[in-house]
């Protein structure tokens, strides 16, 4: 009996790494072993990727499968990432792009080094405005190059520009309290201008009025509107017995003016994102 219940409760504790997916070898910095990739994209995205990692150190890593075999995608790509040793030693700057074909779901996965540039807001948004509309387009190759295109942009620092695009692409709906801001702050600028340009015009209009349309009643001096405007005084216009004067005014606008492939990293602790199409 006791030897029944030790096979049993060794079974136990085998079945969750028997359940396992089995993990594919590196052989390259694009893995594809669910075939999806053209040949021309595959060697564009190798030298691609060769290249940002002379440059940056920064390792990242492409790789497609057929299925999870019912493995959660999160855990699968932690396994792969971990195997794979993706990273330097002691950077854990590796970045796993990971494609499910059959499960039809996708994955970056982001070392401890990269985290706070490659943020799990930023993944997201790569996958939800990049790969997704793409492979639901059938475009696995395109979806997966500029995707690879949007995560060098961020780890360049070129973070602001990725969220930009992410805004553009995001209209508000009819009613939003976004449309309601943004008509408010639309008419605030208009009527800022608007007062601006009065002042200025009525500035204008009283320089030179009295000269064209008033009475001239002595040198330098006219009566218009009632008022008497004296151009002989420096200040600019005066009016005796009104009790009104412009003293001058003026408005300007300026202006201000390379690591090995292997790499020995492998520590991920989850950051990155998932979705699916």
């Amino acid at each position: 009996m006791r030897a029944l219940a030790g096979a049993v409760l060794l079974l136990v504790v085998m079945l969750p790494a028997l359940a396992q997916t089995p993990l594919p070898a590196l052989t390259g910095r694009v893995v594809d072993n669910a075939g999806i990739i053209d040949a021309a994209t595959e060697a564009s995205l190798t030298a691609k990727l060769a290249a940002f990692e002379a440059k940056s150190s920064d390792q990242i890593v492409v790789a497609t499968l057929r299925t999870l075999g019912g493995e959660a995608i999160e855990s699968y790509a932690n396994r792969l990432f971990r195997e794979w040793g993706l990273g330097q030693a002691g950077e854990d700057n590796g970045i796993l792009l990971l494609v499910a074909l059959d499960d039809r779901k996708m994955r970056i996965e982001v070392g401890y080094g990269l985290e706070g540039t490659l943020t799990d807001l930023h993944a997201k948004l790569i996958i939800e405005n990049t790969m997704v509309p793409a492979f639901r387009a059938g475009d696995f190759s395109g979806g997966i190059d500029r995707s690879v295109d949007d995560i060098i942009l961020v780890l360049e620092g070129n973070a602001a520009e990725l969220e930009e695009r992410y805004e553009r692409n995001q209209p508000s709906p009819p009613g939003s309290p976004f449309n309601f801001v943004n008509s408010i702050s639309d008419w605030s600028v208009a009527i800022f201008i608007a007062i601006w340009a009065l002042i200025f015009i009525g500035a204008l209009f009283f320089a030179i009025g009295a000269r064209i349309w008033g009475r001239r009643i002595a040198p330098g001096r006219y009566r218009w509107l009632g008022m008497d405007v004296d151009y002989n005084n420096s200040g600019g216009s005066s009016s005796s017995g009104s009790g009104w004067s412009s003293g001058g005014s003026s408005w300007s606008s300026g202006s201000s003016s390379g690591g090995g492939f292997s790499g020995g990293g492998g520590s991920s602790g989850g950051g990155g994102a998932s979705g699916s199409w």
